[in-house]
């Protein structure tokens, strides 16, 4: 019996893991999508990549687990750049890539 207990947990706690990396990379990917649909760039591959997976401390001083994703975008279609971004719980707490599109400015 006891070891049945020690299996459940374990798989309870597997469950648990998985669920939260899959929801941080779904919201990920949102950010990236958004984020060139934002600047007016071409989002590459429709995905976002896990990077990393680091224990770190939060504002209030706990402990969580921050998790950084790649993406790729393209400003022409000839060429990719890498945009990153980090997420400590839900929130993004770090971003580079694209910017949002600017106007161009004429001088006369």
């Amino acid at each position: 019996m006891p070891n049945l207990l020690v299996l459940m947990i374990c798989i309870a706690t597997a469950v648990a893991v998985w669920s939260a990396a899959r929801a941080a990379a779904e919201r990920a990917e949102a950010m990236g999508r958004d984020a060139c649909r934002a600047a007016g760039v071409q989002w590459l591959d429709q995905t976002v990549h896990a990077d990393g997976l680091r224990l770190r401390r939060g504002e209030n001083g706990r402990l969580g687990l921050e998790r950084s994703f790649r993406f790729e975008y393209s400003e022409d279609g000839s060429d990719r750049h890498v945009g990153r971004l980090v997420l400590r719980g839900g929130q993004l707490i770090a971003f580079s890539g694209p910017v949002r599109a600017t106007q161009a400015v004429t001088l006369h």
